[in-house]
């Protein structure tokens, strides 16, 4: 259930995916989520139907296979991460 909107400026309001680099706002998030809790299935990307992530090293593998494969919203992201970190 995506609902194909113009994306909300705020950041805060939308999650990017790490598996495909796929951004969606909060409530197709929050939906998509529900019906998964309500047929008692596992949590999954809505574009690339992947498995969510468990961990944080997980996240990372996935993260930097994207970049390896030059997606430009993965560096962004990774960029931006390395930044608030201070590196």
């Amino acid at each position: 259930p995506i609902c194909c909107l113009p994306m909300p400026f705020d950041a805060k309001k939308s999650i990017m995916y790490h598996c495909c680099s796929k951004v969606i706002c909060d409530g197709c998030d929050h939906a998509n989520r529900m019906r998964e809790i309500r047929g008692k299935l596992k949590f999954k990307c809505p574009f690339c139907r992947k498995l969510t992530v468990e961990t944080d090293e997980e996240r990372d593998k996935r993260w930097m296979k994207r970049i390896e494969a030059n997606d430009p919203a993965a560096m962004n992201q990774k960029g931006a991460q390395q930044y608030n970190k201070g590196d």
